[in-house]
């Protein structure tokens, strides 16, 4: 059962004697933004250490390893391949070893004029070593001039797309962000000690106080004295992906001053308004797609119940030739509360369709279990267009929303009935305009580099 991917995390901490342990429990709260590898990198002021592995964060690191990984200053990473392969050596932090010293890296999003840039490296002389969009920076620092902030920003420059960087030399802590603000990242204070996060919920997990969200195009210096901010480009107005409030983000983070569970709470408000159905009770799609539902039974005065579980302890399931051995997997991940649902009109609340495949098991699993007709609500637009900013639908093949009307839709996936949020109805939930709406609307806020088309070729 295939949903969006969520994209990767990133954690980062400065002068703390448990740096190590701290970055572990962050990057477990961090967790559900990438679920393939993950990785630490620690430096004790003269020495950087690394320790990173495939799979989920209390599976790669254990007491032992953590107590190895001495040191004061930290950043982690959490990961989804979203350029380049899934495997190990592209499992961040990366870790450079130079004359000059060594640098980790760890970065959150996607750089759309990655390849244009590594052809230009590779033929003035750098050899990669992953195939990850992320190394790029490294080797373009390598190849400027001056203090290490002025090589960082001059390099920052040449890139186009999402990022949120977290840069960590033996005695210092850079941060970057794009001059859009695609990508949500924040600044925290625990102790003596800075910290940065892609959500705040890291921060409430280790104790740590939320200071501010770092600005798009802006560069932080992190040193034992103090934390110096700049910019690598003028500041333009935020436009933070959407789908960080629809889907990516805890509901218990906060991103630009919104509570994430509050702005899809009024995103089921306003679907509510726009698409009224007459119906029996509400339920909603685990995770993301509760709070939309509560916000939605709530307005249409209709009774909101937990009628389909997630097993939380379920990974992923090996893919059987049968379909009836598929689709005993998907039951494995969610089942329907029967007694909830027999003999009743259902509203089913979910975040998003991208590629159709998981409504269709819910919106059957839900009839076999008895309800006389199921009402599909989407607490967001229509997906039509792919992204390039690091989120897994990157082509118009697969998304179910370019090739297909609302209504030819609603027969495809078997709902009695299909209504969309309106990107009004969006915008009006989260309550700021200036957000990246790509997907619903094919408004890109970069330059691609090249056609829509061939760019959408090659992501394929």
């Amino acid at each position: 059962m295939r949903k969006i991917n969520e994209e990767c995390g990133v954690f980062g901490i400065f002068n703390h004697p448990n740096a190590s342990e701290l970055t572990y429990f962050a990057l477990q709260a961090l967790q559900h933004r990438g679920q393939e590898g993950a990785g630490i990198v620690t430096s004790d002021g003269n020495i950087l250490k690394q320790y990173k592995g495939m799979g989920l964060v209390n599976q790669i690191f254990t007491e032992t390893k953590l107590k190895k990984l001495r040191g004061q200053h930290s950043i982690g990473h959490v990961s989804y391949t979203t350029s380049g392969d899934g495997n190990l050596l592209n499992v961040q932090p990366f870790l450079f070893h130079s004359q000059s010293g060594q640098l980790a890296l760890c970065h959150n999003g996607n750089i759309v004029n990655s390849k244009a840039i590594k052809h230009h490296l590779e033929n003035n002389g750098s050899i990669f070593q992953t195939t990850s969009d992320s190394e790029v920076l490294a080797h373009l620092v390598k190849k400027q001039r001056g203090t290490f902030i002025e090589r960082l920003k001059e390099s920052l420059v040449y890139l186009e797309g999402a990022f949120a960087f977290l840069l960590l030399l033996e005695d210092e802590l850079f941060i970057a962000l794009d001059k859009h603000g695609l990508r949500p990242l924040s600044i925290g204070k625990i102790d003596n000690a800075y910290v940065v996060a892609s959500e705040t919920c890291a921060f409430e997990t280790i104790g740590a106080k939320f200071i501010r969200d770092v600005l798009p195009g802006e560069v932080i210096r992190i040193s034992e004295t103090k934390m110096e901010t700049s910019n690598y480009a003028i500041n333009g107005k935020c436009q933070l992906c959407a789908m960080e409030y629809i889907y990516f983000s805890r509901p218990d983070s906060e991103l630009l001053g919104n509570n994430v569970h509050a702005v899809r709470k009024r995103c089921g408000i306003n679907l509510a308004n726009e698409a009224p159905v007459d119906a029996d009770v509400v339920i909603g799609v685990p995770d993301s797609g509760m709070s939309s539902a509560i916000g939605f039974a709530e307005k249409a005065r209709i009774p909101f119940e937990l009628g389909i579980i997630k097993n939380k302890y379920i990974g992923r399931t090996f893919i059987e030739p049968s379909q009836k051995l598929r689709d005993l997997g998907v039951k494995l991940k969610l089942s329907a509360v029967r007694s909830l649902i027999e003999n009743k009109n259902v509203v089913l609340i979910d975040d998003s369709i991208v590629r159709g495949t998981t409504i269709i098991k819910l919106v059957k699993m839900l009839k076999v279990a008895g309800a006389k007709a199921v009402h599909v609500r989407i607490a967001a637009p229509i997906i039509k267009f792919p992204c390039f900013y690091g989120v897994d639908f990157t082509t118009y093949q697969e998304l179910i929303g370019a090739k297909h009307k609302t209504d030819a839709i609603r027969v495809l996936i078997g709902a009695d009935s299909l209504a969309y949020l309106s990107l009004a109805g969006l915008i009006d939930a989260i309550g700021n305009k200036n957000i990246c709406s790509a997907c619903f609307n094919g408004e890109y806020p970069t330059h691609l580099y090249e056609k829509i088309e061939k760019a959408n070729l090659e992501r394929k």
